[in-house]
């Protein structure tokens, strides 16, 4: 069966790259708005109520108002690229491997997370829902992505500003993705979040820093890096490397797409620092990939169907 599909917000970044990925796809008709009619609240609501999903790629205001304008009884089913509802009561959070497959099928409003939690969650929740790591630890997540992240107006910064080499931002310690990254951690404290940007088109790499020796319990960077691939066994999206030698990871100004992560742990010898490190694609698993990893799910279709991933 068919399912229809409307991307409300689908002339900005996260829009057209599930775009990208959708248009050639069978499983799925597309509903779309030309540019007289995609800003038109009458059309917009026509649209929404006629799709079985929509996919709002829109800023969080926005995006709340889309949902409102669905009608109940249309049955359209919604993931949500913004940051509106990632902690909203009643939305299913868009992340499968955290919450399990099969709530995501089976929801009617799905969130997708943000592209910096996406890396801490897929570190930290595993470690701290298996004992390994303490709940009520004041964790640090220092990130840094390509400026695609911060949509088409840093694009455009970045455009017009080519010496633009490293920016780093929410110096007032301030940031919307730190509720997500708290709550759906199960977190007692709020992280201490440190993110920046490259003059990189797309491409992220999110470190948590630990300091194994003071916490109150015997954990290993290695007994970490098996209960994450015990964790994520048989994933295709998700892979955790091995330990082995590795002296540098590498963000590349023309990264290419990915909708797959990697997750690294890092030990020094003595054991008492580690260092857990995700690199991801803020445009793949990080927004637009997770968006089509999720639709395909509620589709009853592979989950990674339509996904990029490397071999």
């Amino acid at each position: 069966m068919t399912t229809t599909v409307f991307i409300d917000g689908a002339a900005g970044t996260t829009g057209l790259e599930i775009l990208g990925r959708l248009q050639d796809r069978a499983e799925f008709a597309l509903l779309t708005l030309d540019d007289a009619r995609r800003k038109d609240p009458a059309a917009r609501r026509e649209a929404l109520n006629d799709c079985d999903v929509a996919i709002l790629c829109l800023p969080d205001d926005a995006a709340r108002e889309a949902v409102a304008m669905i009608d109940p009884a249309s049955g359209t089913r919604v993931i949500d690229a913004s940051s509106a509802h990632r902690t909203a009561e009643g939305w299913t959070y868009g992340f499968p491997e955290l919450v399990g497959r099969e709530a995501v099928a089976g929801a009617e409003r799905v969130s997708n997370p943000g592209c910096y939690p996406t890396g801490f969650l897929a570190l930290v929740a595993p470690l701290v829902r298996t004992g390994l790591i303490p709940a009520d630890w004041p964790y640090t997540v220092n990130a840094v992505s390509g400026y695609s992240g911060g949509g088409n107006a840093l694009i455009d910064r970045f455009a017009r500003e080519p010496d633009i080499a490293f920016r780093t931002y929410a110096l007032d310690l301030e940031h919307k993705h730190r509720a997500e990254m708290k709550i759906h951690a199960g977190l007692e404290h709020g992280v201490i979040f440190a993110p920046s940007v490259v003059a990189a088109y797309r491409g992220m790499v999110v470190e948590v820093p630990l300091h194994l020796g003071a916490m109150d319990r015997e954990t290993t960077a290695d007994r970490l890096r098996d209960a994450l691939r015990e964790y994520y066994a048989g994933s295709r999206v998700v892979r955790v490397r091995e330990g082995g030698d590795l002296s540098e990871l590498l963000l590349h100004a023309d990264q290419p797409a990915n909708d797959g992560m990697e997750l690294h742990v890092r030990g020094n010898a003595e054991g008492y620092h580690a260092r857990l490190i995700a690199v991801l694609d803020n445009l793949g698993k990080g927004a637009s990939g997770a968006a089509i990893q999720s639709l395909n799910l509620m589709s009853g279709l592979d989950e990674t169907a339509g996904l990029r991933l490397s071999a």
